[in-house]
């Protein structure tokens, strides 16, 4: 099995390292394909505004002066074309991609790209407790639990243009609960803080947070399984449709 990996925390990222150790329990045919710098909230954006750069670092392994979508198409169309990749892996990111997280998450975009090429594709991320931590975010679950989830994952059969997230819980490995399949949940909007400082020539800036999520008992979702205790594993389609709504826009337009 030929297993593409990529990120959007950039080549040198320490989840990707984490992310290659799993893969390695799966095949000794691993190609890394990533872009070259973070691109921790670019979404499913594509570069058409100017050329990408795509560096080698060894035999299969290159970085891509781009985004998460770029570095996929770049892999599956040119890298990888001879032989594309039977499985796609984006992660470890480091930090949650929960809810709505999904339509920011480079991560989830990554897996994304894979799905719409018609590619197995699975995104993972490592939550973590508090801001802060830099590079020093423990992977520890994702390490410990990584091959367990992604097992059934690999051999059970999916829908097309589908993908599966799953986040590791901000817990010791052995407070972890087990696997949970969930639905995608949704925070109350506004949970994205503006932080204001001001520079030596006396401008502001300003550098988006995120605030504390609140944990919701009784919930089924991803938000909640994790906040539990458990890696949830969510499945995800790219038709964004919502069909129950079509009858009554045609009725709008009669």
């Amino acid at each position: 099995m030929r297993i593409l990996l990529t990120n959007d925390d950039g080549y040198h990222a320490p989840g990707l390292k984490v992310l290659e150790r799993i893969a390695a329990a799966f095949s000794d045919d691993v190609w890394i394909v990533a872009p070259a710098d973070e691109q921790s909230g670019a979404g499913h954006s594509l570069t058409l505004t100017k050329p990408l750069r795509v560096r080698r670092h060894g035999e299969k392994r290159f970085a891509v002066a781009g985004t998460p979508t770029d570095a996929v198409m770049m892999a599956v169309a040119k890298i990888m074309a001879d032989t594309p990749p039977d499985l796609i892996l984006s992660g470890v990111n480091r930090g949650a991609n929960l809810g709505e997280d999904v339509t920011y998450s480079g991560t989830v975009s990554a897996a994304m790209e894979g799905a719409l090429a018609g590619i197995r594709s699975i995104a993972l991320s490592q939550v973590y407790s508090r801001d802060g931590l830099g590079d020093s975010v423990p992977f520890g679950v994702a390490e410990a639990w990584g091959e367990r989830v992604l097992r059934p994952l690999i051999d059970a059969p999916m829908t097309p243009r589908t993908l599966v997230n799953v986040n590791f819980p901000a817990v010791p490995v052995d407070a972890v609960k087990g696997i949970r399949v969930a639905p995608q949940g949704l925070r109350d909007y506004g949970r994205l803080k503006i932080v204001t400082n001001t520079d030596p020539r006396g401008y502001d800036y300003h550098w988006f947070a995120l605030g504390v999520t609140e944990h919701r008992p009784g919930s089924d979702d991803d938000l909640a399984a994790v906040a539990d205790g458990h890696i949830s594993v969510t499945p995800l389609h790219l038709d964004m449709t919502h069909a129950a709504s079509l009858a009554m826009l045609e009725r709008a337009y009669r």
